[in-house]
């Protein structure tokens, strides 16, 4: 039978899969999605505002508290990677747009699609593959800290809380933590139920977790 010939595009990725999977050899079989989220009506029955907009974003904490998540709002110039949120291997920086250095930038490894290299292990992909800038870090970050952040357009890239519920509901990056390929956890529930649980903390006021 005649070989199949890959591009210089997909060797690239394939090699890519190789390095990556080598290093996560002991991080990478693939394990059930959490639980699904609690919907913004299991919470109706908290009469204060402030304590219920707390609860809402309790539980939309457990997306972004994933690795799915941090992986890519670091606090230093290198991503993680995997459920166990190692360092990025091969190593890589940020670069000044996130998007990686010159020389070794995300899209050198990472396509528009997530790529299967072995049956236990993928490369994440989507046309948008970057970090988040640093000033949105949330690695090490409390939920109460992650959420005063969110709320700070200093901090969360000059957006509304309207652009928020929306980044969070439909930015498809976002989704990728959702479908992150095999060898890695998707995040909880789905991103419409996220989307859902954001915009209820915003109508309750968006008050923090302590």
């Amino acid at each position: 039978m005649p070989r199949t010939k890959l591009g210089s595009g997909m060797k690239t990725i394939f090699l890519c899969g190789l390095v990556i999977g080598a290093s996560l050899q002991s991080a990478t079989a693939q394990t059930p999605p959490d639980a699904a989220l609690r919907p913004p009506s299991s919470f109706a029955a908290i009469g204060d505002s402030q304590a219920r907009a707390a609860a809402l974003f309790s539980e939309a904490g457990r997306v972004l508290q994933h690795p799915r998540c941090v992986n890519c709002h670091p606090r230093t110039d290198r991503p993680l990677q995997g459920n166990a949120m190692q360092l990025h291997q091969p190593l890589v920086v940020r670069g000044k747009d996130g998007h990686g250095a010159v020389a070794m930038q995300c899209t050198t490894c990472h396509g528009d699609a997530n790529f299967t290299a072995s049956p236990t292990f993928s490369v994440p992909g989507n046309p948008n593959w970057h970090l988040a800038p640093i000033e949105m870090a949330w690695e090490g970050r409390s939920l109460g800290e992650i959420c005063q952040q969110i709320k700070d357009p200093r901090r969360n890239g000059g957006k509304s809380m309207a652009q928020i519920v929306d980044h969070m509901a439909n930015d498809s990056l976002v989704g990728w933590g959702w479908r992150p390929g095999v060898g890695r956890t998707p995040a909880p529930g789905t991103q419409r139920q996220l989307g859902e649980l954001i915009q209820a903390w915003v109508d309750a006021g968006a008050h923090c977790p302590a």
